[in-house]
């Protein structure tokens, strides 16, 4: 039935917010979220607009602090933004662009020519989502500052001192009424002011972070040359110097380094006007087209691909390549303020005109590492075909009798994926106990016999030749490789369920490996989970409780007091009964679970390729580097 009358609702219901207060109100819209990327966000607009500078060619240096205190500062020895009175708004042109949004020098002036923060919201945002933001500008020989308070301006822009120098520092604090999370990551702030040297040859970025007193410099003159190298560290190159080439057309700068390894993986990394697009884009087609086609044309000149064979199709082409593509232009269209995807369709044609030059002359030039990458793209071709019949078995068709769910599957009843669960189980015992302690409306259990094959070391024909890991693609009915799709997914919470020890610990790495390397889009849509057992039962009487740290189990004895406690701590799943397992693991209302979030892929590679790959060096190193870290681990 439809209600008659206006129910209140007329012009005063309307609102209109007002300079910044849309931004508080609807942070999100602008930054993302609110949690720990939302928070990092704020650091990036500021860096992007010194990044700005150094684009622009007036700045070579970038400093960027993080305090105990919970602010952080960025500063650069650019031009340092305009004081003078900004004749639109009749404030300071400094302070318009940290008080009104979509104010810039970076929509037409002739400011800048190229730049990442073309919005004109960077720095207004990040002012209305800080308790206090503290501007300085050091330019024309004066030294000029203004405080603000969550957007308003606490004091008039005023020159403080003198000053030989130019440029800009900016501090903050964000405000905890607006985020969930104030700690600012080391190890994130470290990865992207990294990539940013690489991407930007020349440039001087140094870290400094008081909480630990600890500063790294990054300065990387071969540019994107030295990111792939960077790249491949852990890695065997096919060849030893990246290849690298780089062209201007229409305004537009590109630049491509890529380099050949003896891994299954491909990485591929794209960049406008230094923002990482992750989610790729034209220029990123662009590549790939001319890659593709460059390499078949190749191939068949020096007859590694036969007359008679179909060509080799591009992913059997990009196997094993890591390849950076950077390009600089006028006006990039990305898709959203937080722009992980370019539109820009002209730069399709554009990159794949410059990378199939400059890649056939390389080619010309070295002929032998052109035979390499061919040798090795063959090798993909058969085993994708090998893979191709292997895949067969682990195709869910329409109708399920053609081929069936894995039959140790303990299916739930439920059928719309957005309400199931799978677990996937180690071990007999505790499979057992998961299936009778399970909510069997929306809880599967799959069962898992040992360890899956390491997939950092093997091919796909190879992985789909592992029993356990055809019965994981089968029960998720995602299919793999050229056939997956995440909206076939049959759960929308896949849970790892491991021990608590050593062994637990290896079974996870390699499923994690697994799902990054084959099916990543389900880390991306939130689907894959790791869950928490408890580690200790605390009994003391009747009363039963669960730990599932040590800090959480000196938290319950000191709550319990003296008197005779008896303390169980867990090795395995298989130790608890249907009961405990299903009060302490498996119910959503007391159980921990840990959501696998893809942050940075550029990390998680480097980390894959690390814990997974062949080398033994790095391995050590890294655990030698972070060994303090672990907590509860048997040895």
């Amino acid at each position: 039935m439809v209600k008659k009358g206006n129910g209140g609702y007329d012009e005063s219901q309307i609102q209109v917010l007002e300079g910044l207060e849309a931004v508080r109100k609807r942070p999100s819209m602008y930054i993302g979220s609110t949690g720990t990327k939302g928070l990092h966000h704020l650091m990036w607009e500021i860096v992007d607009n010194a990044v700005d500078e150094a684009l622009a060619g007036y700045c070579d240096r970038i400093n960027v602090e993080v305090f105990p205190d919970g602010t952080v500062s960025v500063s650069d020895n650019g031009r340092g933004i305009p004081t003078g009175i900004h004749p639109q708004t009749g404030r300071p042109a400094a302070e318009t662009v940290y008080t009104v949004l979509h104010a810039g020098g970076k929509f037409g002036g002739s400011g800048y020519k190229v730049s990442g923060g073309l919005h004109g919201v960077g720095a207004s945002v990040v002012n209305a989502l800080s308790e206090w933001l503290l501007l300085d500008i050091k330019r024309e020989g004066g030294h000029f500052r203004q405080e603000f308070a969550r957007g308003v301006p606490q004091t008039d822009l005023t020159r403080v001192g003198d000053s030989d120098e130019n440029g800009t520092h900016v501090r903050f604090l964000p405000d905890k009424e607006i985020f969930e999370e104030l700690v600012f990551s080391a190890d994130t702030l470290t990865v992207r002011l990294r990539e940013l040297a690489f991407l930007m040859g020349g440039l001087t970025v140094t870290l400094t972070d008081h909480r630990d007193n600890l500063t790294e410099t990054f300065r990387y003159e071969g540019g994107i040359k030295s990111f792939v190298s960077y790249l491949n560290k852990n890695k065997d190159a096919l060849h030893k110097e990246p290849i690298f080439f780089h062209a201007s057309r229409e305004d537009c700068q590109v630049e491509v380094a890529m380099q050949y390894n003896d891994s299954y993986a491909e990485n591929i990394y794209s960049f406008a006007n230094n923002i990482h697009t992750a989610e790729g884009g034209s220029h990123e087609a662009g590549f790939k087209i001319a890659l593709t086609r460059t390499l078949n044309e190749y191939g068949r000149r020096v007859n590694v691909i036969k007359e008679q064979h179909a060509n080799l199709s591009g992913e059997d082409i990009r196997e094993g390549l890591t390849a950076v593509i950077s390009i600089r232009l006028l006006a990039p269209q990305f898709e959203g303020q937080t722009k992980t995807k370019l539109g820009n369709s002209e730069l399709r044609g554009i990159v794949d005109s410059i990378v199939g030059e400059g890649l056939a002359l390389y080619l010309e030039k070295n002929p032998s590492v052109g035979r390499k990458i061919m040798e090795k793209a063959v090798l993909a071709a058969q085993a994708r075909e090998a893979a191709r019949k292997a895949r067969e078995l682990t195709r869910r068709k329409s109708a399920l009798e053609i081929t069936p769910l894995p039959g140790k599957l303990a299916d739930c009843s439920v059928s719309d994926p957005s309400l199931c669960e799978l677990y996937l189980v180690e071990g007999d015992s505790a499979a057992g106990s998961a299936k009778q302690g399970r909510d069997r409306r929306y809880q599967a259990i799959l069962p898992l016999k040992g360890k899956i094959l390491n997939v950092e070391k093997a091919r796909l024909d190879k992985i789909l030749g592992h029993e356990e890991i055809r019965v994981i693609i089968t029960a998720m009915g995602t299919g793999i490789g050229e056939d997956f799709s995440v909206s076939k997914a049959r759960y929308h919470k896949v849970i790892i369920m491991a021990d608590a020890d050593i062994d637990g610990s290896h079974i996870r790495t390699l499923l994690l490996t697994f799902f990054f390397r084959y099916m990543q889009p389900l880390i991306t849509a939130g689907y894959l989970y790791i869950a928490q057992p408890p580690l200790y039962q605390i009994k003391k009487g009747k009363q039963v409780q669960y730990a599932y740290t040590d800090a959480d189990l000196n938290k319950i004895l000191k709550e319990l007091g003296r008197g005779n406690t008896n303390i169980q701590r867990y090795k395995g799943l298989g130790e608890m009964n249907a009961e405990q397992l299903w009060s302490t693991t498996m119910n959503p209302e007391h159980r921990i679970l840990l959501q696998v979030q893809l942050n940075e892929a550029m990390v998680a590679d480097e980390i894959f390729t690390i814990l997974m790959g062949d080398k033994v060096e790095p391995r050590r190193q890294f655990i030698e580097r972070y060994a303090r870290q672990v907590t509860n681990l048997d040895v």
